[in-house]
């Protein structure tokens, strides 16, 4: 039988709407903001500061009112946003923290078995010591804890022991992150930071991973169950599968194909009105938009370039010799198109955001009118980075349209812009 079949088009559009990129939030704060995180499910966060941190980059693209003390606001004062882990470290609204019960258990399982690979001992009898000094003294960072032990670096393998059990105890519930300093995490008992609400119901096993593949599903539009699998990167590639055809005996899911860029077919689970949901999604504004490498609409590098056809990797890990953009480079939008790739910095020291070269992807061309959209989101960023200025590198502009460039480098290139 003929699976219905979702366009390229209508699948761009479904994706991006689910991911908060078909309309700009606004409206009251702090309010809007933890609506926006709610939608999203959750926001990465990454110690890279080249222009902003990730999780504020991921906002500002979505809420331009943005501003960081929205955040610490939420996360350390009212406490309805936490920090742990999905794939990687991420900020989380608290009203999720009771499906996170079956995350401690398995990170806790997780990391005592690497630590026995590593045959790594000693943290293990740090637990009591330490939740005793916090519990007596408050909130602790890594440094206040261990101090005459002997501190290493390259990973949890080569942490002293107190700060691996810190870890540990963060990663398995008994501690919660609750506010950072500079970058430096600093860590409470759950209690303190947890509201009681959130603290007491205990979901079984198996309504957390229903509760994750439904709420992944929402977040996607449409998925394989590896892909629901890794939303939250909580339940395994077989409770996804298992979870998806019960729904579909259910007839709570359907199947269908969606369209990817080359005009190939991807099979995939949705729920039963995708299509008319495809139909409804508003477009996404036409205005340039600057987003963070860690978006996401862009987490799934394999996803995006399938639905976008835009290949897209992070070469900070990659010597620079090898590089083949820059240490650090910003994927920009453009209504439903991923249209280039900018390496951008914010130099605080002279409060300019200087521009060191775009690259736009094969057919797009660099209008007049495109690289004024994209000029104001740098005075945007520029401002929201804490720089006064935007500046353009000689030869910033790497496009193939040879003809264009100088026409577009004297409106834009080679001069410091004021915002």
């Amino acid at each position: 039988m003929t699976l219905p079949r979702l366009t390229n088009t209508h699948a761009r559009r479904v994706f991006l709407e689910r991911h908060a990129l078909c309309d700009i939030s606004t409206g009251p704060q702090p309010d809007t903001l933890l609506t926006l995180i709610h939608r999203l499910g959750f926001v990465q966060v990454d110690s890279i500061n080249t222009v902003g941190r990730a999780h504020d980059m991921i906002l500002r693209a979505r809420y331009p009112a943005y501003r960081t003390r929205d955040m610490d606001q939420l996360l350390e004062v009212d406490h309805t946003l936490f920090e742990h882990w999905t794939h990687d470290a991420a900020i989380i609204p608290t009203a999720f923290y009771p499906h996170w019960k079956l995350r401690f258990l398995r990170d806790a399982q997780t990391l005592r078995k690497r630590w026995k690979n590593w045959r790594r001992a000693g943290f293990e009898e740090k637990f009591v010591s330490i939740l005793a000094q916090i519990d007596r003294d408050g909130p602790v960072s890594s440094k206040d804890v261990g101090k005459d032990e002997t501190r290493k670096s390259g990973g949890w393998w080569d942490w002293h022991p107190s700060k691996t059990a810190l870890e540990y105890l963060w990663r398995s519930g008994d501690l919660a992150v609750t506010k950072r300093i500079g970058f430096q995490k600093y860590y409470d008992l759950e209690k303190r930071v947890v509201p009681d609400k959130f603290l007491n119901p205990l979901p079984e096993h198996h309504e957390t991973i229903a509760w994750c593949c439904a709420q992944a599903l929402e977040r996607l539009g449409f998925a394989t169950p590896k892909e629901l699998s890794a939303f939250w990167d909580t339940v395994t590639l077989q409770e996804a599968k298992d979870w998806c055809d019960a729904q579909l005996a259910a007839g709570e899911l359907v199947e269908i194909e969606v369209e990817n860029h080359d005009k190939t077919y991807r099979a995939s689970f949705a729920r039963p009105d995708i299509m008319e949901c495809a139909e409804n999604a508003p477009p996404p504004p036409a205005r340039v938009r600057i987003l963070s490498p860690f978006d996401p609409a862009l987490r799934d590098r394999n996803r995006a370039e399938r639905l976008f056809g835009f290949h897209y990797r992070i070469e900070v890990f990659v010597p620079a010799a090898k590089r083949q953009y820059g240490y650090y480079v910003f994927p920009i939008l453009q209504g439903d198109r991923l249209i280039g790739r900018i390496d951008i910095k914010a130099h605080r020291d002279i409060s300019t955001l200087k521009v060191t070269s775009l690259w736009l992807e094969s057919g797009v061309r660099p209008s007049k009118a495109r690289l004024a959209s994209l000029h104001a989101d740098l005075n945007r960023m520029a401002r929201f980075s804490g720089c006064d200025t935007v500046s353009y590198s000689d030869n910033w502009l790497k496009t193939p349209y040879p003809e264009l460039f100088m026409k577009r480098r004297k409106s834009f290139g080679g001069r410091r812009s004021s915002c």
